[in-house]
C-alpha cells in the first residue's frame, strides 16, 4: 500500500559551489556518492543535484519531513542495471522501519538547469 509520495526540484547551479567545497558535500552526501558524482564531470552538478532533491522528497513522502534523519545516512546507490535507490545507513533504517515503512522507491531526472526527484514509500 502506499503511504506517502514526495518530489522535489533543486536548481543545478546550486549544486555547483557545493562541488567546489568538499567539506559541503560530505555533510549531507556519502564517499561513495561523491565519488560516483564526482566521476560524472559535467553532469556532476545535476547529479548532486538529483541526489539531493531526492532526500528531500523522501521527508515529503514520510510528511513529517526528515526529522530525525541525517541527509548523510539516506545515500542514493544503484542497482546493477542503474537505476537509483536509497541505501539507507543501518541507523536510517531503524528508523524507517520502526515507521512501518516497507518499501522506499525513488526516481530522479536532471535537464540542464533542475534536476527533481520523486519518492513513492509503501
Amino acid at each position: 500500500m502506499i503511504r506517502g509520495i514526495g518530489v522535489d526540484i533543486v536548481r543545478v547551479e546550486r549544486m555547483i559551489s557545493w562541488l567546489e567545497r568538499p567539506e559541503m558535500m560530505a555533510r549531507f552526501f556519502t564517499s561513495r556518492e561523491i565519488s560516483w558524482v564526482l566521476s560524472q564531470g559535467e553532469g556532476a552538478a545535476a547529479s548532486l543535484a538529483a541526489r539531493f532533491a531526492a532526500r528531500e522528497a523522501l521527508g515529503k513522502a514520510l510528511g513529517t519531513g526528515l526529522r530525525d534523519l541525517r541527509l548523510k545516512d539516506l545515500e542514493i546507490c544503484r542497482d546493477d542495471q542503474g537505476k537509483p535507490a536509497f541505501c539507507p545507513a543501518p541507523r536510517a533504517q531503524d528508523q524507517l522501519d520502526s515507521m512501518g515503512i516497507s518499501s522506499v522507491h525513488v526516481s530522479l531526472s536532471h535537464e540542464r538547469d533542475y534536476a527533481v526527484a520523486m519518492v513513492v514509500i509503501e
